[in-house]
Parts: C-alpha cells; structure tokens; sequence
C-alpha cells in the first residue's frame, strides 16, 4: 500500500524500511511503501547558529566569560552521517568549542586576548571544520561576539584608562600653558627691545638738536663772544622752566621748590607734611 508523504522545503525525510535506512526524501510529495516504510524523522537544511559560552583564564590570571557564535548546516550528499553518526550534534560542537577557546586564550595576556578575538575564532572553526565535516556537518562560520571579564576588572581598567587620559589631559595643558608663557616672554622682549630702541633715537636726535643748537649759537651767525658753555647753560636753564610749566599745569600738584642751601626751610616743610599725614 502506498502512502503520500509531503517534505517542507528547506528539510529532508530521513526513511526506514524495516528499520533500516533506506533513503533521503527532497522536499515536496514523496510516496512510501506503507507499513514497510515510514519517515523516522526530518532533517533542517537551514544554517542553524548555536550560542556557547566558556569560561576561562588569561596568561595574566583574569578569569573571562567567553561568548562564541559557530554557524553550521548539514552538508546535502552526508545526511546519513549527520543523522546516524552523531546523536547530539549541539553537545559535540560545544565540546570542540570548550576545547579549543581554554586552549588559545590561557596563551593570551587580557589585553592581548581583545586584540586577538579574530584569531581566537579562526582557531575554533579550523578545528570544528576538521572534526565536523566527516559527521556530515559544514562549520560555515565562528564569532567571537563577546570577552567579558569580571566586574571588578573591567572597573580597574577603567581606571587605569582614565588615570592615562587625565595623564594626557594635564600634560597638554602643561604644553598649552608653557607656549603662552614664552609667546609672552618673547612679545615682552619684543617690546622692551622696540621701546629701547625709541628711547636711543629719541636721545640721539635730542643730542643731534642740541649739537646744532650749540653750533648754531656759537657759530659765525650766532652770539659774538659766546661759548659752548654758555650755550649748555642757557639750554638748561631753558628745560628748567619748561619742567616747572609742566609740573604747574597739573591739577593737584604740590610740589614746592627751594634752594639746596636752605636746609632749615627744607626740614620744617617736610616735618609739617609729615604731621598733616
């Protein structure tokens, strides 16, 4: 008696005869030699993803939580395999992953080991490809998706992270501070040097006006019988009175003038001042 049997797609109908393996069903509708065959079971052809997590330690001592994706499918010409060869294939994979991962890592300081996350998954994949394939099983990828160590390392290097950036932080202050100080040392002395350089010229043209000065008053057209001393003098005299013009012209001033010679004048003023404050 014949029987209909329909297979979803993306599966395979695993047939018995008699309890033996007899044949693979393709999806679609297949028919069956009732009660002589039956579909002991059916087979997913979809890639399927199995999520491991391992526990293990660094070179270093730090125990971390290690999260591996493996990607796998059950090759199309080795269904036999895959369904008599291994009775739990999850179980298998994960043993291999376990293996592989407290192998590779325990050879890794932590830092080393968040470097190394591509190669740690090139590891498990090479051996799962090996292992697997001859159990009907196609490792199409692995990821390392997660290294987590414990709370209180991640913590510490947090720390030592931002101590590193305070480090930085300060020492670009320091460089920022430093460069405003000499930027200003240097326009100081720029000004210092402009101003001296004023002050020369002033004093130069001051000594050219009065070497003309003298010149032209004791020269042919200037005073008969006059020296160049007499000329000093009657300049002195003339800067005198312009300083006591320009001393008067200040509101508030009270400075008052007396001869050198004067001395008991001179103290009483300066005792009487001394009073009033």
């Amino acid at each position: 008696m014949s029987c209909v049997v329909c297979i979803q797609t993306s599966e395979v109908g695993i047939v018995e005869r008699l309890g033996k393996f007899s044949r693979v069903l393709s999806p679609g509708i297949n028919f069956l030699c009732c009660p002589v065959e039956i579909v002991a079971d059916k087979m997913s052809m979809r890639v399927q993803q199995l999520d491991v997590m391992c526990e293990t330690k660094t070179l270093d001592n730090v125990f971390v939580q290690v999260t591996v994706v493996v990607q796998y499918k059950v090759q199309p010409d080795l269904v036999y395999d895959a369904y008599y060869t291994l009775e739990n294939s999850k179980a298998q994979i994960q043993a291999y992953v376990f293996d592989t991962v407290r192998s590779v890592l325990p050879t890794m300081e932590l830092d080393s080991a968040f470097e190394a996350k591509e190669e740690i998954a090139l590891e498990v994949k090479n051996a799962l490809k090996e292992t697997m394939s001859s159990f009907g099983y196609q490792i199409l990828q692995c990821l390392v998706t997660d290294l987590n160590p414990d709370a209180k390392v991640k913590a510490a290097m947090n720390q030592i992270n931002e101590a590193t950036r305070m480090r930085e932080a300060n020492r670009e202050k320091a460089e920022g501070e430093k460069i405003l100080l000499v930027k200003a040392a240097e326009a100081d002395c720029d000004a210092k040097k402009l101003s001296g350089e004023g002050v020369a010229k002033q004093r130069k043209a001051i000594v050219d006006g009065l070497r003309d000065s003298i010149l032209d008053f004791s020269g042919a057209e200037g005073v008969d019988g006059s020296s160049p001393k007499d000329v000093i003098d009657l300049l002195l005299l003339t800067q005198y009175f312009d300083m006591l013009k320009d001393i008067g012209s200040h509101a508030g001033t009270s400075t008052v003038f007396l001869p050198s010679d004067n001395a008991p004048v001179r103290d009483g003023i300066l005792q009487a001042n001394a009073m009033s404050r």
